[in-house]
């Protein structure tokens, strides 16, 4: 197709600084309009990244405009109530994680994605870093030859830290009240204690949730939930051991989130920056310890100068095209939102 002709459904902080910026500086596409219900924040927008029509509601952007995608950075608790507007387009969708608040909720969108021609593709941009698709690659690399053995061990570390890494300098703020709207339902089957715990689990560890299952690269059920809150553990479908430690200790002015995936005789070492420091990729190491007369080997690759969030709207423009990416998809989302829910549940026992 010619250049994909975009629209927007928020423009707020995420909106901006995670997902517009970045769409702004790739050539082979044009953000065509924008929906906003702040009438003042959608000008300005719209005037910083020259987008020529604002809207203030996304049914009339989607009533008049000829897209060939939609970006929606909005709450993930509005999803459910969102979304169905959205799918009836009949055109790619990109949403931020999670699916939903709720499985409950995320199995409705994905009954009314089902019913549509559309396809709905989730923000885990740790999936797009450059350090992370080379550690994914290789990790299947040594799957399939067996050099180092099989795969044994997949851990991740998620401290709390300064996830914004001054990638706010772009933000055009309005005094502006966004105003309250339709929310999807929490769920039904925790009381309202449990329910917040659930939401900021959602909220905040559903990446490492997401990206456990991309870098084992099948799925995985939860076996442990430490009472302390700090770690979780799980067994993949084909046996293999995982733990996500969430926030032993906490920084300040620093992100030092990371993953170990251990094989029997090596182990690729992933170090990933703050989800929206820009033009710096993540860090993967390799370690090659086969034995026998064979040198052990350290190899860290130069990985080229941009950043995760830019790299996943590369990956939407493709797959507004339909080629193949890694982003994720709606069902692996709700399986996300599954196993939030076992583990929330094994922590209340």
């Amino acid at each position: 197709m010619d250049k994909p002709r975009l629209g927007f459904v928020g423009t707020g902080f995420m909106g901006q600084c995670a997902h517009l910026q970045n769409y702004a500086q790739i050539d082979a596409c044009e953000v065509v309009a924008i929906a906003e219900i702040r009438p003042e924040l959608g000008r300005l927008v719209a005037a910083r990244y020259g987008v020529e029509r604002v809207y203030t509601s996304h049914t009339d952007m989607l009533e008049t405009e000829d897209l060939d995608g939609i970006v929606a950075a909005q709450p993930f608790w509005v999803h459910g109530v969102l979304l169905p507007d959205l799918f009836k387009k009949g055109i790619p969708v990109f949403t931020e994680k999670p699916l939903s608040c709720s499985v409950e909720a995320g199995e409705r969108i994905l009954g009314e994605l089902q019913q549509s021609d559309a396809r709905h593709y989730l923000g885990y941009h740790k999936r797009s870093d450059p350090a992370s698709l080379a550690a994914r690659q290789e990790i299947e690399r040594l799957k399939e030859s067996g050099e180092l053995g099989p795969l044994r061990y997949i851990r991740i570390l998620m401290p709390a830290g300064d996830f914004i890494a001054n990638g706010d300098n772009p933000l055009i703020t309005t005094e502006e009240e966004a105003p309250d709207g339709a929310r999807d339902p929490l769920p039904a089957d925790m009381d309202e204690d449990t329910q917040h715990q659930y939401s900021s689990f959602v909220n905040y560890y559903i990446h490492q949730v997401n990206l456990m299952r991309f870098l084992l690269g099948e799925d995985y059920r939860v076996d442990y939930a430490d009472p302390s809150g700090v770690l979780l553990a799980v067994q993949s479908a084909s046996g293999v051991t995982g733990t996500i430690e969430m926030s032993p200790y906490h920084t300040t002015i620093d992100w030092q989130e990371e993953a170990l995936i251990a094989f029997e005789k090596g182990y690729i070492k992933l170090e990933l920056p703050a989800p929206l420091a820009s033009n710096r990729p993540g860090k993967v190491t390799f370690l090659r310890d086969p034995g026998g007369d064979t040198q052990p080997q350290t190899i860290i690759p130069h990985l080229p100068w941009t950043h995760a969030m830019l790299q996943q709207a590369n990956h939407f423009i493709q797959a507004v095209s339909g080629e193949e990416t890694p982003l994720s998809q709606a069902a692996e989302a709700l399986a996300d939102l599954h196993v939030a829910r076992d583990y929330i549940r094994l922590l209340k026992r």
